[in-house]
């Protein structure tokens, strides 16, 4: 696990969407968590989730909030259609979806190498709405490389 700058990742998430398909906000500077290498893979996920399942996803939000006195929650937002109430839990089951059914599965697995976790809340008909929880000492705010000079 090494300290990854969430920033980072949401600019390499914007080139894999081709120009005019779907915006991307964020509001994330300065935050790292510590999580292993293939956390690309988490946002990547995501992103292909969004784009295949969201039917109508022209935007994208990525936001972080606390949640709880000790937890970070990384927010993951699209206005797409959502997931049904009965498949929020097997969304992350081995084999369940219309593709590999492996994405979300592996999305889980690997925040949990370093104690992360993920859940859908979104509501049905409005947009998928994923938190990754962070809990305390696995995330930090920094100053951007230029500030600091």
């Amino acid at each position: 696990p090494t300290w990854q700058d969430i920033g980072v990742h949401v600019a390499a998430l914007r080139s894999l969407i081709p120009p005019g398909e779907i915006e991307v906000s964020a509001d994330v500077k300065g935050l790292e968590i510590f999580a292993d290498p293939l956390l690309e893979k988490v946002f990547g996920n995501l992103i292909d989730n969004s784009r295949r399942h969201g039917e109508r996803v022209r935007h994208i939000t990525i936001s972080s909030m606390p949640c709880g006195q000790d937890t970070l929650a990384i927010v993951y937002e699209d206005d797409g259609v959502g997931v049904q109430e009965s498949d929020k839990e097997r969304i992350f089951e081995n084999g369940f979806g219309k593709n590999t059914g492996l994405g979300l599965f592996l999305t889980r697995e690997i925040l949990g190498i370093t104690g992360l976790s993920i859940k859908e809340l979104g509501v049905y008909g409005k947009g998928a709405r994923f938190e990754i929880l962070v809990p305390k000492g696995k995330f930090r705010f920094v100053k951007p490389a230029a500030a600091q000079e």
